[in-house]
C-alpha cells in the first residue's frame, strides 16, 4: 500500500494534465526532453495511457501495472551532445482481470503508435497500487472472516482491522499457477491511532482472489490470544520525550555546489542522470567523473526476505519486494527536515494508478551535499604545517514502506571518486504471537506473547559499469600469502592474485574473507600513465548467506542468492535477477541464473556485475515498536582511474576559531 504521505494530483490537477486524452492522441503535446535518459513526464504517461486504449485488447477491466521509459541505445547516449533529435518511447505491463492475463507493450511516443503488443502467458506480474487498497478493503468487507474474528477473538468492529497484503507466492500448489493471489496478514488496533502490528490475528489467515477481489477462504491455525500490548511510536502518543535536545542547523548562505537541469545534475566533477520507475524506484545513470564514463546504469533489481520459521502460519512469508509491489509506487513524498536535512533539491516521480490516472509521487527522491569527515590529512611534525580536507558527499535518497518495513535507498558520490551505495532497514517488525510464558526457538520475544520472527533481507543490484567507455573485463582479486621458504624467510609476504573472468559460470562467486576478496572491472582499451587498464575497484560490505537451502521454494524464485556476485553481457532484456515477473512464479525462466547458464563471454565487453548483499535481522527488544536504522551496502572506487588522488586539488579546509565554551558547551 502507497504510504499515506506520498501526494496524489487533485482532480482538478488532473483535468489539466490529462485533457488531451480526450482527443486525438497525434496532437498531444509531449514538453521538451533535455537528456534520452530523463525518466517519463506525467504527459507522457498520459499519451501512453491514450495510446493503449485504443488498442483491442485493452478494455476497461484493463489494469495499467507499470508505463516507464524504454531507454535508448546506449551508443546513442555516449554520443549525445544535446543537439540531436531525441526520440522518446515507453515499455507498458497490463494486467486483465477477467482473463487473468499479463500483456506487454513497447511505444514509440514520438510517433504516437503501438510498436509491439503481447500476451505473456502464465505470469502474474507486479500487484498494482489500487490492488493493495483494494485488497483490504476485501478482507474487511468478508462476512465469513467478520463472523471469524468475532467468533474466535470477540472483536466485532471491523473499523479496528488492519491488513498488509502478502503475495501468495508459490509452493507447488495448482492455485497458484492459475490464479491472482494474495495471502494478507492481518491485525486489529486497540483504538482508531494506535500501532496494530503490536496486536497480530495469528490464528487467521484470509486468502484473496485478486482479480475477483474476493475473499476465497480463510485458513485456521491455533488461534494464540492477541497480544494485550499497547507500544505506540508516533509522537503524539510517546510519553516523557526528550527535552535536552538543541537545533543542529545545516546552513549554506551560498547556495549548494550543484546544478540541476531538468534531471540532468552536475556536482563538482559529477554529472549524472537521475531515473526512476514504477518498480525499481530510484534509478542514476549515465554517472561521469570528469567527462568520463563511469556507471553507466546502477539499478536495484530485486529483494526478497524470507523468513525463518516454519509454522503454517509463517512459513510462508518471503516478500520480493520489487517484483510482487512495485517499490517505485511505496515510495515516500519526503519532508525537509525530518528525511532529508539541508539544502535540498527534490524530485517529483511521474506514475500512474492502474486505472490509468496520473499519479505523481511530490519529493520523491531528495539530493543534497553533507559533511563525511576527514578526505584526507597529513601533519608534517617538522614543518608543524598540517594539511586537512574535509569530504563533501552528494547524497541522491529515496525511501520506500512496504507495510511495515520502510527500506532508504543512498547512493552517494564522493569528491575522491568514490560511489557508494546504503540500504538503511527501519520501521516495524512483522510480528507473531505466542502463548503466554513460552519462548519460539525461531524468533525473539520482543513483549510479552510477541515474537519478531528471525529473517533474512536480500537485495540484488545491477551494476552496468561503462569504464572509460563500453567495453571491459573483469578481474577476481585475491589476497594470499606465500608460501613459507627462502623467498618468505621471515614468513610475512603476501601478494594479490588476479583472475580474470572469461564466462559467466566462471564470474559466479561468493565473498570469501580469507582472502579479503574484491573485484575489479578495467578497460584494457584505455591505459593509464603507469601504463596499466583503467579500472574500478568493487568492494563489498557486510554480507551473509540463506540459511534456506537451495530446495526451499522461496529459493527456487530466488536463484540471485546463490552467489554474491554475477557478471553478464549487457542485454536491454535482461534488468531483473528474479525475472521480469516474479509474483506467483516458479523460478524456472528468465533470472539471473537462466541467463548465466548460457556461459557466455564477458571479457573486453558491454559487461553487467549484478551483487546480492544481505542482512539477517535476529530482533531484539530494542527492535520494539519501531527499529533503529541498520545498514548494508557497497562502494566502488577508482583504482589506476586517476594518475594521482584526484582530490588533491580540493581548497584548504577553513579553519574556525574556537567556541565560547562558557556560551554554548556549558
Amino acid at each position: 500500500m502507497p504510504p499515506t504521505n506520498t501526494i496524489v494530483k487533485s482532480a482538478d490537477e488532473q483535468e489539466s494534465i490529462v485533457s488531451f486524452d480526450k482527443e486525438d492522441s497525434k496532437n498531444a503535446f509531449i514538453p521538451a526532453i533535455k537528456h534520452p535518459l530523463e525518466p517519463l513526464t506525467i504527459k507522457e504517461i498520459q499519451l501512453a495511457v491514450s495510446l493503449l486504449r485504443k488498442h483491442e485488447n485493452v478494455t476497461p477491466r484493463t489494469r495499467f501495472v507499470s508505463i516507464q521509459l524504454k531507454e535508448p541505445l546506449k551508443q546513442f547516449v555516449h554520443d549525445f551532445t544535446g543537439d540531436q533529435p531525441i526520440h522518446r518511447a515507453a515499455s507498458a505491463v497490463l494486467f486483465d482481470n477477467q482473463l487473468n492475463s499479463c500483456y506487454e507493450a513497447i511505444l514509440s511516443l514520438t510517433d504516437r503508435q503501438i510498436l509491439s503488443f503481447k500476451h505473456v502467458p502464465g505470469v502474474q506480474p507486479t500487484m498494482t497500487i489500487d490492488e493493495q487498497v483494494e485488497c483490504e478493503q476485501a478482507v474487511l468487507q468478508s462476512q465469513e472472516f467478520h463472523d471469524m474474528v468475532k467468533k474466535n477473538y470477540g472483536i466485532e468492529d471491523m473499523s479496528l482491522i488492519m491488513c498488509d497484503i502478502w503475495s501468495a507466492g508459490y509452493y507447488g500448489e495448482e492455485e497458484e499457477r492459475s490464479n491472482r493471489l494474495a495471502r494478507p496478514l492481518c491485525f486489529v488496533r486497540s483504538d482508531p491511532t494506535d500501532n496494530g502490528y503490536t496486536r497480530p490475528i495469528e490464528g487467521l489467515r484470509p486468502v484473496v482472489d485478486l482479480n475477483k477481489m474476493k475473499v476465497i477462504r480463510i485458513e485456521e491455525y491455533n488461534h494464540y490470544p492477541i497480544p494485550c500490548v499497547t507500544c505506540n511510536y508516533a509522537a503524539d502518543r510517546t510519553h516523557n520525550a526528550r527535552n535536552d535536545i538543541r537545533p543542529l542547523e545545516i546552513v549554506q548562505l551560498q547556495g549548494p555546489s550543484f546544478h540541476v537541469d531538468g534531471n540532468q545534475v552536475y556536482w563538482q566533477k559529477w554529472k549524472f542522470v537521475i531515473g526512476f520507475s514504477m518498480r525499481e524506484s530510484l534509478t542514476l545513470h549515465h554517472i561521469c567523473y570528469e567527462n568520463r564514463s563511469i556507471l553507466y546504469r546502477a539499478s536495484l533489481t530485486e529483494m526478497v526476505v524470507p523468513y525463518g520459521d516454519p509454522a503454517p502460519q509463517q512459513a510462508r512469508k518471503n516478500a520480493f519486494d520489487c517484483g510482487e509491489y512495485g517499490l517505485g509506487c511505496c515510495t515516500n513524498s519526503l519532508e525537509l527536515g525530518c528525511d532529508c536535512l539541508g539544502l535540498i533539491k527534490y524530485f517529483d516521480a511521474n506514475l500512474c494508478t492502474s486505472r490509468g490516472e496520473p499519479f505523481i509521487i511530490k519529493n520523491a527522491v531528495c539530493m543534497h551535499e553533507e559533511d563525511a569527515g576527514i578526505l584526507w590529512k597529513h601533519t608534517d611534525r617538522r614543518l608543524c604545517t598540517p594539511e586537512i580536507r574535509r569530504s563533501r558527499r552528494l547524497v541522491i535518497s529515496s525511501i520506500a514502506t512496504v507495510e511495515n518495513y520502510e527500506y532508504g535507498f543512498y547512493w552517494y558520490l564522493y569528491q575522491d571518486g568514490n560511489i557508494q551505495f546504503e540500504v538503511k532497514m527501519t520501521g516495524v517488525l512483522s510480528l507473531g504471537a505466542i502463548p503466554p510464558g513460552e519462548k519460539s526457538p525461531y524468533g525473539a520475544l520482543v513483549a510479552p506473547a510477541l515474537v519478531g520472527p528471525y529473517h533474512q533481507h536480500f537485495f540484488n543490484v545491477r551494476l552496468d559499469l561503462d569504464i572509460d567507455g563500453i567495453n571491459n573485463t573483469a578481474y577476481q582479486l585475491d589476497v594470499v600469502a606465500d608460501q613459507i621458504g627462502p623467498k618468505n624467510p621471515y614468513h610475512n609476504a603476501f601478494q594479490v592474485k588476479s583472475t580474470r573472468l572469461d564466462t559467466e559460470k566462471q564470474a559466479r562467486a561468493n565473498l570469501n574473507l580469507e582472502t579479503s576478496r574484491t573485484w575489479k572491472i578495467v578497460n584494457e582499451n584505455v591505459l593509464n600513465n603507469l601504463g596499466e587498464p583503467v579500472g574500478y575497484r568493487f568492494m563489498p560490505g557486510d554480507n551473509c548467506i540463506p540459511f534456506a537451502p537451495r530446495t526451499a521454494w522461496w529459493r527456487k524464485r530466488a536463484r540471485f542468492v546463490d552467489h554474491h556476485v554475477w557478471i553478464t553481457p549487457n542485454c536491454d532484456d535482461e534488468r531483473f535477477s528474479g525475472g521480469m515477473h516474479p509474483n506467483q512464479s516458479q523460478g524456472d525462466r528468465d533470472t539471473l541464473w537462466h541467463w548465466t547458464e548460457k556461459d557466455r563471454a564477458i571479457t573486453n565487453s558491454d559487461i553487467v556485475l549484478w551483487y546480492t548483499f544481505g542482512h539477517t535481522h535476529i530482533p531484539r527488544p530494542e527492535d520494539f515498536p519501531v527499529m533503529p536504522v541498520t545498514c548494508v551496502g557497497f562502494m566502488l572506487k577508482p583504482n589506476g582511474f586517476f594518475k594521482i588522488n584526484p582530490a588533491i586539488d580540493l581548497p584548504r579546509s577553513e579553519k574556525k576559531e574556537e567556541c565560547d565554551k562558557k556560551s554554548c558547551c556549558q
